[in-house]
C-alpha cells in the first residue's frame, strides 16, 4: 500500500515550534501581527483569509483582515499597502490573490515591505529563493520538500520531475530543489508527453491547476509523488492535479485536499517568525549606523 503523505502531522509540528516563537517574542514585548489585505468577490480567498485568521487566533497571533470592495482602486490599495509597511507593529502582510483584473498583481505585491512579505512573492524574496540570500520564502514550495522530508525522504541525488512552472509554486521550487542537490526536469504545457518523463522520475512534483492531469499510467510503483494542485469542482470541493486513483500505483502520495494546503497556512506562520527576525536584525544594522 502507498504511503499517505498527510499534511497534518507535518503541520503540527510547524505550529508547535511557531508557538513556542510567538511566546519568545511577547516575552521580549514583541505581539506578533499578521495583516491580510482582502479584495471582495472570491470565494475562495474569503475562505482562505477567514482561515488565517483562525489559525492566527491559536497560535496567539495578533491578526488584522483590510477588506476592500471589488471596485476598489489600484491607488487606494496601494495606499493601505504603505500604510501596513511603515507600521512596526504590523510584521507580516499578505495579500490574498486573485485581485480584480484592473488592479496589476504584480505591482501590488512588489509594494509590499520585502521583510514583511510572508508569502515571499515580492523581487527581493524570489531571488533570494534563487540564491539562497536573507529573504522569505514562498510557502507553498518550501511545503512541498518539508511533507517529504518529515516521512523520511530525501532530495540529494534524486532525479525529480516537476510538472508546472507558475510564478508561485513552480518557479521558487525548481531552485528549491537544485538548492537540495536534487536533479530537476521540468515539464509544462509545451512538453509532448509528460508522462514519460514522470516514469523516468523517483520523486515527483505537480503544481498546474488542472484536474486529473496525472493518470494511473503516467506513473510507477516506486514513484513518490507531491500534489501541490488545487482545482474547485463544480459542487464546491477541492481536489488536486493528480488523479485519486493514482494512490494505488505509487509508493507514496500526498492527498489533496488534507496534504500540501495544511502545511503550507502553517508556514506562513513561520515565515512571520523569520520575517520578524529579518526586521529586528535589520533593525539592529540601522541603530549600529547611526541612523535611528
Amino acid at each position: 500500500m502507498a504511503q499517505a503523505f498527510k499534511g497534518k502531522p507535518v503541520a503540527d509540528v510547524i505550529r508547535e515550534q511557531v508557538g513556542q516563537d510567538v511566546e519568545a517574542w511577547k516575552t521580549k514585548g514583541h505581539a506578533p501581527k499578521m495583516a491580510v489585505l482582502l479584495v471582495e468577490g472570491d470565494p475562495a480567498s474569503f475562505h482562505y483569509a477567514q482561515a488565517k485568521g483562525k489559525a492566527a487566533e491559536k497560535l496567539g497571533i495578533d491578526y488584522e483582515l483590510h477588506t476592500f470592495p471589488p471596485d476598489v482602486t489600484e491607488a487606494e490599495l496601494l495606499a493601505t499597502i504603505g500604510q501596513l509597511n511603515d507600521d512596526r507593529t504590523v510584521h507580516g502582510i499578505m495579500l490574498e490573490l486573485p485581485l480584480p483584473k484592473h488592479i496589476d498583481t504584480k505591482k501590488a505585491t512588489a509594494a509590499i515591505a520585502p521583510f514583511k512579505d510572508v508569502d515571499g512573492l515580492t523581487p527581493h524574496n524570489l531571488l533570494a529563493t534563487v540564491n539562497g540570500s536573507a529573504g522569505l520564502y514562498p510557502a507553498t514550495p518550501q511545503a512541498c520538500i518539508a511533507l517529504l522530508k518529515h516521512y523520511g525522504h530525501t532530495l540529494a541525488g534524486k532525479h525529480v520531475v516537476l510538472v508546472g512552472r507558475g510564478e508561485t509554486v513552480g518557479l521558487p521550487l525548481i531552485h528549491l530543489l537544485l538548492r537540495e542537490n536534487a536533479t530537476v526536469t521540468v515539464c509544462h504545457s509545451r512538453t509532448p508527453d509528460i508522462g514519460a518523463h514522470i516514469r523516468q522520475a523517483d520523486i515527483a512534483f505537480v503544481a498546474v491547476g488542472r484536474k486529473n492531469l496525472v493518470t494511473p499510467d503516467m506513473v510507477h510503483p516506486n514513484l513518490l509523488l507531491i500534489d501541490a494542485g488545487i482545482n474547485e469542482t463544480e459542487d464546491g470541493g477541492i481536489v488536486g492535479d493528480v488523479a485519486p486513483e493514482v494512490i494505488d500505483h505509487v509508493a507514496g502520495m500526498s492527498p489533496t485536499p488534507g496534504g500540501v494546503g495544511s502545511v503550507t497556512t502553517a508556514l506562513l506562520f513561520s515565515n512571520l517568525m523569520q520575517a520578524m527576525a529579518l526586521q529586528s536584525h535589520n533593525s539592529q544594522e540601522v541603530e549600529l549606523n547611526g541612523h535611528v
